[in-house]
């Protein structure tokens, strides 16, 4: 049995509507997930922006993080507010 095919990560998306501010994915991946003054989860840019998204994986602050750490911060979202697209434009996550 082959194991799946590393996939690349696109886009990271955060569905401020699912969010709870659970911090899970700031653990997980604090080079690009933090909380705002909303206690909602935001995405860290290139050129100090920070929002919701959807961000291309180019444009994130720490562009070198691993898939595996990316999707491990989307999984550990309770609500699963945060959405992991690839390059086919397939959702990987949730």
């Amino acid at each position: 049995m082959e194991a799946a095919p590393i996939r690349k990560v696109k886009r990271v998306i955060v569905d401020r509507n699912l969010c709870i501010g659970a911090g899970s994915c700031v653990v997980a991946a604090p080079t690009v997930f933090e909380l705002n003054g909303e206690n909602k989860a935001v995405i860290k840019q290139q050129g100090s922006v920070k929002n919701s998204g959807p961000a291309e994986k180019e444009a994130l602050e720490d562009q070198a993080i691993p898939y595996e750490t990316l999707l491990t911060a989307a999984q550990s979202c309770p609500t699963k507010a945060i959405i992991i697209i690839d390059e086919q434009g397939n959702q990987i996550y949730p």
